[in-house]
Parts: C-alpha cells; sequence; structure tokens
C-alpha cells in the first residue's frame, strides 16, 4: 500500500494542515487530516462497483475551523457532556470550560477537534498507519496535568479502519477519547433509508439539556432496541419514548453486551449493499441520527437533518458525576488506550 500526502490548507499560526490519504488495492480509501486528526473522507464502492464517499465532511481547512457539528474529528480530553462544567475529584473542585449552556461539551472551546496536530506515516504490506500526536498542556479546558496523546488510523487491504488512541498524563485526569465521524453509505440524502443494529440490551435516558439522569433502561418495548436491525425511518416515524420524540431521533448512549474487543453495531445501506461492523472495547456507543446538522459540506452539498449518522464508541457521558458508571480517571503514569474498528464491506 502507499499513502498520498496533499496540502490542506494552513492554520492561523502558518502551519501547515495535509491530507493523508491510505488506499487499498480494492480501491477502497481513506483520508485523514492532522486538524482535529480529522476523517475527511472514506471511500468505498457499492455492488455495482460505484465509489462513494461515505462521511460527512469538508473540502476546505476552513470548513473544519467553522465545523460546529465536530464533523469526523477526534474528540477529548472527554467526550460528550459534563454536567454543569466542573466535577471534584479527592476533594478537589475542577471548573472546567462551559461550551454547551451550563455544561462542558466534547473538552469544551479547546478541545482536541480544534488542534494541530503532529502526523507521521507508515506504508506497511497490505495495511498502512497514519499516527497523530498531540500535547493537552495542563489547565487547557480546565483539565489538570499535562497530556499526551497518540491516535493510530490505520487502513488495509481487509477494508478495515482500525483506530487506536492512547494517552498518559502528568496527574490523574478524566480521559474519554473517540471520533465523531458522520456516516452515510448512500454518499447522498439521509441515513434514513439505512439499518442499524445495537447489542446494547440497556440505554442511559437524559434529560433536557442531554446529562444522563443515573438510570439505565432496558430498551425492550421501546425505540431503542436495536438488537435486530431496524429501518432509521420507520423508527423516526413511529418511536414514541418522550426522550426520543423530544430529540426527534436518536442521541442516546447505549451500554453495550460484551466485554473485550468485539463487534457492537451495524449499519447497512439496502440500496447499495455497502455495510459498516463496529468493533471496539468500549463500553459504550453513542448513537447520533444527525438531526441537527446545518453544515455546507464537500462539493457544495448541505449537511442537513439525517444527513450522516455518528456511531462513537466511548465511556458512558457524565461518568464524573456517576458513581455506578465506570471511572473515567487516567492515573498519572498509567497509559490510556482504546481501539474501535470500522469494517466496510458490500453485503
Amino acid at each position: 500500500m502507499a499513502i498520498t500526502i496533499r496540502p490542506f490548507g494552513i492554520d492561523s499560526l502558518g502551519r501547515r494542515i495535509n491530507c493523508y490519504t491510505m488506499e487499498n488495492r480494492h480501491g477502497y480509501s481513506v483520508s485523514i487530516i492532522n486538524y482535529g486528526a480529522s476523517i475527511q473522507s472514506i471511500k468505498v464502492p457499492d455492488r455495482c462497483g460505484k465509489i462513494e464517499d461515505v462521511v460527512l465532511g469538508f473540502d476546505t481547512l476552513e470548513g473544519y475551523q467553522n465545523n460546529t457539528a465536530y464533523i469526523g474529528a477526534t474528540i477529548g480530553r472527554v467526550c460528550n457532556r459534563i454536567d454543569g462544567a466542573s466535577y471534584d475529584y479527592e476533594g478537589k473542585r475542577y471548573t472546567l470550560d462551559a461550551n454547551d449552556g451550563l455544561n462542558t461539551l466534547h473538552g469544551g472551546r479547546e478541545g482536541f477537534h480544534g488542534k494541530f496536530w503532529i502526523a507521521q506515516t507508515t506504508e506497511g504490506e497490505g495495511r498502512d498507519f497514519v499516527t497523530m500526536y498531540l500535547n493537552s498542556h495542563a489547565g487547557e479546558g480546565g483539565f489538570p496535568g499535562s497530556m499526551r496523546t497518540q491516535v493510530v488510523f490505520s487502513f488495509g487491504d481487509d477494508n478495515r479502519l482500525e483506530i487506536n488512541y492512547l494517552a498518559t498524563a502528568s496527574e490523574d485526569t478524566p480521559v474519554n477519547l473517540t471520533n465523531h465521524s458522520y456516516f452515510n453509505l448512500s454518499g447522498k440524502g439521509t441515513i434514513k433509508d439505512h439499518v442499524l443494529s445495537v447489542d446494547a440490551p440497556t440505554f442511559l435516558d437524559v434529560n433536557e439539556e442531554n446529562i444522563p439522569l443515573g438510570t439505565v433502561h432496558t430498551v425492550e418495548n421501546t425505540v431503542y432496541d436495536l438488537r435486530s436491525p431496524v429501518l432509521i425511518e420507520k423508527a423516526i416515524k413511529t418511536g414514541n419514548h418522550p426522550t426520543f420524540k423530544r430529540q426527534k431521533g436518536f442521541d442516546v448512549s447505549f451500554r453495550l453486551s460484551g466485554k473485550g474487543l468485539r463487534e457492537v453495531a451495524m449499519l447497512h445501506h439496502p440500496d447499495s449493499g455497502r455495510t459498516i461492523r463496529v468493533r471496539t472495547d468500549q463500553p459504550a456507543l453513542q448513537v447520533y441520527s444527525g438531526q441537527f446538522l446545518n453544515e455546507q459540506g464537500k462539493g457544495g452539498a448541505h449537511h442537513g437533518a439525517y444527513a450522516g449518522i455518528a456511531l462513537e464508541t466511548q465511556h458512558e457521558p457524565d461518568a464524573l458525576h456517576q458513581p455506578s458508571f465506570r471511572s473515567i480517571i487516567l492515573k498519572a503514569g498509567d497509559t490510556y488506550h482504546t481501539q474501535t474498528c470500522y469494517a466496510f464491506s458490500v453485503e
């Protein structure tokens, strides 16, 4: 395999942003930029061999700099929401950046989505690697300690995009990293004609600010039961759960079945045959059906409501305030490491 590098713009500090494209022998390709360590495109064929770009994104650096929906970005230090933009740890109160009303969303205004990352490429036999490095300084967004982060994107002839997240910190600090790509396997229109399944017996209900209430609910007999494949349009039309109706679609954290690296979700577009199977070692999956999207994307396309769906592997949101949730505190000297894989196929 080979990695193609092309200029993608110059940021406000004069630093060069590049686009790194890994293409395999089947014609599938993945492109990543070192602004926000963002996935810029994923191109895969349909059952007739027609290639389409199946993630939302932008043609220019300015698009990512003005991106209000976190499209394609690596999210950190802590993805999702933190209630009240603060938390207590070992007798000390940490005040964070409130960028979503009174709450912190996706790391705040100084989150990883808007950072310049150092990139390194490695070409391999049957698999290429693009590694992104970031040093987050102590106090950024209110988070304690400096943190060194490494995100390794790899793509191979097996049509699998693997993402490994690694981090170490100088002080105990919360960490919950994910990628915020929006998928649309038709390459156009909306994801209403897609079929989705998620291997999760329970979900977390939220308040009107999308903060978990702390209770875990069974998916049985609700619109959130995706243990068997469900047409997204049908769910949107018939889902009568109060939270689902208020949100006008999916914006929910599922507690996933199983442990370790395993398949947790499947997204399929019947007309094209394109399919994504999601594997992760994470305990939760945030599914957002893009109902509030409003961005001008690649090729002048308007990314409006339901233009793409985000499948964000992560720990549970607002874990800092929920003792029953798994801890997201990375101890000083320890190594954070999680893995997620998106496997593409035609079925």
